[in-house]
């Protein structure tokens, strides 16, 4: 049996960046990263940029940020203040939420949602 196997980071950015015509060079530039730099992660010989230029990636490439972020192996800044901001309890329930299906997840977000608007009431 065949596995889904994920495409590494660098591999995903080349094939969407070429797939939308954008050069190397100019892609660097949008990014604000020097192509030399670029072409070596493309390459997957060096480690992704930082979790803000994998937005402006995502966002250029017309892809979800949070995924490009989590495959360049990065947390967004905006996670990383959450987190700081009620560790133990995010951390907590990050890992009990772990093994919920992507339908359950979803019916955690819509009541996550709701109690948020609750409580501007």
């Amino acid at each position: 049996m065949a596995t889904k196997t994920k495409k590494r980071f660098g591999t995903l950015v080349r094939e969407k960046r070429t797939a939308r015509g954008i050069s190397l060079r100019k892609f660097a530039e949008l990014v604000g990263v020097s192509a030399t730099y670029l072409s070596q992660v493309e390459q997957g010989n060096c480690d992704p940029p930082t979790a803000e230029r994998v937005r402006r990636m995502a966002k250029i490439l017309g892809e979800n940020s949070d995924e490009l972020t989590a495959l360049a192996g990065r947390v967004p800044v905006d996670l990383q203040r959450l987190l700081k901001k009620h560790p133990a309890s995010l951390a907590a329930f990050i890992r009990e939420a772990s093994e919920l299906s992507l339908d359950q997840l979803q019916v955690l977000i819509e009541q996550a949602r709701r109690l948020k608007g609750s409580s501007r009431s």
